[in-house]
């Protein structure tokens, strides 16, 4: 099976038959998933703020959605992940291919190992699952969509925007993109032995990189141009992901 979690304005999935909408109960909590075919594929879906974004970043129960879908037995999860630019040439509308991560939040239950006498430390070399990026940038080729193939995600606590200072710092450690529900997904599905790719869609420059504020209506104006090419892609890369599993 094939998950896909998304965030900010993607809160369903367009053409998912047979749909199911349950809570699945774990020792973490309970998460809302929605299975059924899409083109043809068992999928699993999870909205990460809920189906009415009545759930702020740093409270998402990161670690109860992937227990969850490895439960499901999900092998693969395709990520959208709406982010600020930190690229001047990268606006409003670019889609970029995560393949690193700086960290910068606090307070989150960030691993499955937390258990006394239960040290395990876990390789994050390819956080971001080469095979799985591949199979993005293959989908925005046949789909002629133009994908930026390399982006450093920071992930800050929110729900707070980021100042001006903490951009500028971020970009001097090599931050392209900036979000708030990146971490500890990523980390904790490379743990649960989950192959995971994130589609970083950009919703407005970071604070600092214009001189204009960061504004609420404008982002929810761009997250709604976007959903139907990045829907297209996420189908592509099911089906080739589905095809390449048989």
């Amino acid at each position: 099976m094939i998950g896909i979690i998304a965030g900010s304005g993607y809160y369903e999935l367009p053409g998912l038959l047979q749909r199911k909408d349950e809570i699945y109960e774990n020792e973490y909590g309970t998460a809302t998933v929605s299975t059924g075919t899409w083109n043809n594929t068992p999928l699993a879906f999870v909205a990460r703020h809920g189906g009415d974004h009545s759930i702020a970043p740093d409270a998402i129960n990161y670690r109860c959605n992937i227990r969850a879908l490895a439960d499901l037995k999900v092998e693969s999860i395709f990520a959208v992940n709406v982010v600020g630019s930190i690229l001047r040439d990268k606006g409003p509308g670019s889609v970029l291919i995560v393949d690193d991560l700086l960290e910068f939040t606090h307070g989150r239950a960030s691993t499955f190992y937390d258990k006394s006498g239960e040290v395990t430390h876990t390789d994050m070399t390819d956080i971001y699952d080469p095979e799985l990026r591949s199979v993005l940038l293959r989908s925005a080729e046949l789909e002629g969509q133009d994908v930026a193939p390399s982006a450093t995600y920071v992930c800050t606590n929110g729900p707070r925007f980021e100042t001006p200072a903490e951009i500028r710092m971020y970009e001097k450690m090599g931050a392209h993109v900036v979000g708030m529900t990146g971490y500890p997904e990523v980390a904790l599905a490379r743990e649960a032995g989950i192959k995971y790719a994130s589609v970083a869609v950009v919703s407005n420059f970071a604070a600092g990189i214009t001189t204009d504020p960061v504004a609420e209506e404008e982002i929810w104006r761009i997250l709604e141009s976007t959903k139907e090419p990045i829907f297209r892609l996420l189908k592509r890369a099911v089906q080739l992901t589905s095809t390449d599993e048989c």
